[in-house]
């Protein structure tokens, strides 16, 4: 059985000092085996196997939210009876589960709050776009009116484009 860093540290941190517990205590506690532990402690004297230094192990509080999702997930199919052994290989305990499930609860209730608050934030924009872009049409509506107005009332009265828009060098 494979067992995962986490949980390995965790055994050979209570057998070896400053804690210096019995070999055998620790295995019952831990549901390993003692010649497990004896052979992890004599692959940690040899140099084969490393102790990571206490705290330097993320704890499954912080895994990535995916890793918890797929420990659930996996964690949920097995029978009771296996469960057990799946959480010491994976270095949980059962709380982990249930902690897991709430929190990832609570994500997709926080997601699903932000995403309609986001949305209602979108209404609300486009409807003040298009209360924008109707107040233009109309000016631009008024706009065109008034220079087809002009035009007519130019040709009416037979002043030419390009006399209007110069400026006059008599009046110099």
């Amino acid at each position: 059985m494979r067992y995962s860093l986490a949980f390995r540290n965790g055994v050979l941190r209570k057998v070896l000092p400053p804690e210096n517990r019995s070999v055998y205590k620790v295995a019952r506690e831990a549901g390993v085996s003692p010649i497990t532990i004896h052979s992890w402690m004599s692959k940690l004297e040899e140099g084969k196997l490393e102790l990571t230094p206490e705290g330097t192990d993320p704890t499954p509080r912080d895994w990535p939210v995916n890793q918890k999702f797929r420990l659930l997930m996996e964690g949920r199919q097995l029978p009771a009876e296996a469960r057990g052994e799946w959480l010491r290989t994976n270095g949980l305990h059962s709380e982990h589960l249930t902690l897991w499930e709430q929190e990832l609860g609570n994500l997709m209730t926080d997601k699903q709050d932000n995403l309609k608050s986001e949305v209602r934030d979108l209404k609300k924009q486009v409807k003040d776009l298009e209360k924008e872009l109707n107040r233009k049409e109309k000016a631009m509506a008024e706009v065109v009116a008034l220079l087809v107005l002009k035009k007519k009332l130019d040709a009416k009265y037979g002043v030419d484009e390009e006399d209007s828009t110069a400026p006059s060098s008599d009046r110099s």
